[in-house]
């Protein structure tokens, strides 16, 4: 994680919530590889779920390790500056990083739903209509629950819901 100077008194202060989002996405982890399934491999054979298990159980750490760098970040900044600048530029900062705390919180949450649906069998089959989502979109977003075809009418009824 990148941390950003504070420019007016040019010490160190809560990391960048920029770069802190981009632990919202899997490939970014260190040791993302795309699975290669062979020929005649069964859909979510037993190294696939392998394969996805781990991808989650490392982006899951990833984001335990952003929620205890952010309380320590939370300890360590716990400053009264008389600056009023000084001051709102810390609240901004906090406030930046506790909403990315906040959104991973949720992913974490649902993660945590994925690996359940792992251990329960039903990972890799849309929870709409059954079929297969697919390795390629499951390995862009592991927590999906719905196929490519589900996921677009889902879209399209919330935008319709929105205009009226």
């Amino acid at each position: 994680m990148r941390d950003f100077l504070h420019i007016k008194t040019g010490r160190q202060t809560m990391t960048d919530s920029a770069a802190a989002i981009k632990t919202s996405n899997p490939q970014e982890l260190q040791a993302f590889t795309p699975y290669q399934p062979a020929a005649d491999e069964e859909y979510m054979s037993a190294g696939q779920i392998a394969h996805f298990r781990k991808i989650l159980e490392d982006w899951r750490s990833e984001l335990m390790a952003e929620v205890d760098r952010t309380v320590q970040n939370l300890q360590i900044e716990n400053v009264n500056y008389s600056d009023p600048n000084d001051r709102a530029s810390l609240e901004t900062d906090m406030g930046l990083e506790l909403r990315a705390r906040d959104r991973e919180r949720k992913l974490i949450r649902k993660i945590n739903q994925t690996l359940a649906r792992i251990d329960a069998g039903e990972y890799g089959y849309c929870e709409a209509c059954g079929v297969e989502i697919g390795l390629r979109r499951l390995e862009a977003r592991p927590t999906a629950t719905l196929c490519i075809d589900c996921k677009t009418l889902e879209e399209k009824r919330e935008r319709q819901m929105a205009q009226d």
